[in-house]
């Protein structure tokens, strides 16, 4: 049988359990649908449980383990009240309010949840080179976040995957502590702007390697190099470097709501003066809808703002 909420979150990242102890504080009983372990692009505490030294959130003078912070958020949420439950959104009608949202089979006459006010906070992924030592190595030398992690290879050579405006933005930010930054791109020219280029190739600690592709990553527990390949000659070679960070884009878990609601070019959800979206009702906060910001505190914020947008919101109904 279908069960109604007042307010259901999608995703349990720090944008979803943020506006969970928001809606649970305003005494809107939400139910979180946390996303499942298996998944790669919709896990349970986002991309926060593939971190481990978080060193730029606030309240924690000392840093603090992603996975800790997620599991700190989770156990915050669920003191006010907030449900989680294990599941991944696989279907929803915005068709409402009553919003129909289903779990499991996406076929499914009923849904499993019908709620008056749908928060959406299921995060985005970082696309990665599909390397079997990447995702072995992730958070060990492996990253996807100059901005978050960049501080940890002082003194150190890293390299950056990829040839558009994020990886020299990347790479530019990295030479405030890397000795050596070698961007790795495929061709034999940048996909990044003019003035990017400019500033990159320019910069006496940033060298590129051209026409080079990544085919494995090196090292037993932390990264020690990576294998490149001319894609010209076919040549494989080592790069010595103790970092790599992969800047080859983001995808937001927008596919659930594409059609119903607007999307920005990218796919990331379209929000209007806060975390309202084109449907009444219906809300959007985190990395499903920021493709500039990108860290653990905006996402925070913006849950902040989708609970209390949909708290307005469902007391403007009469709910």
């Amino acid at each position: 049988m279908t069960e109604h909420r007042k307010v259901l979150i999608a995703g349990s990242g720090p944008a979803g359990l943020t506006a969970a102890v928001y809606s649970a504080r305003a005494q809107l009983g939400p139910l979180v649908v946390e996303g499942e372990p298996s998944s790669t692009s919709d896990q349970p505490g986002g991309q926060l449980m593939l971190t481990t030294d978080v060193e730029n959130f606030p309240g924690f003078p000392d840093g603090v383990m992603g996975p800790d912070l997620m599991a700190n958020m989770r156990l915050q949420a669920q003191r006010f009240g907030a449900e989680l439950v294990m599941a991944k959104v696989s279907r929803v009608d915005l068709s409402g309010p009553p919003f129909g949202v289903w779990t499991g089979d996406p076929d499914a006459t009923e849904p499993t949840y019908e709620t008056q006010a749908l928060i959406l906070a299921t995060g985005a992924h970082s696309l990665m080179l599909g390397l079997p030592n990447e995702r072995r190595l992730l958070a060990r030398g492996v990253s996807t976040c100059a901005t978050c992690d960049g501080f940890f290879f002082r003194g150190q050579h890293v390299a950056v995957v990829g040839g558009g405006d994020s990886a020299l933005e990347e790479a530019l930010f990295l030479t405030r502590f890397a000795t050596k930054v070698t961007v790795i791109h495929r061709r034999d020219r940048l996909r990044a702007s003019r003035i990017m280029q400019d500033r990159a190739l320019g910069h006496e600690r940033i060298d590129v390697r051209w026409n080079s592709e990544v085919v494995d990553v090196l090292g037993e527990n932390n990264v020690s190099g990576l294998l490149l390949r001319d894609t010209k000659t076919g040549e494989v070679a080592e790069l010595d470097a103790t970092g790599v960070f992969v800047a080859i884009g983001h995808e937001p878990n927008s596919s659930v709501v594409r059609g119903q609601l607007e999307l920005e070019d990218n796919g990331y959800i379209r929000t209007f003066g806060g975390s309202t979206t084109s449907v009444a009702g219906v809300f959007a906060c985190g990395d499903v809808q920021d493709h500039i910001y990108r860290q653990a505190v905006t996402a925070a914020g913006s849950g902040c703002m989708a609970a209390i947008d949909a708290e307005r919101w469902l007391e403007t109904m009469g709910s």
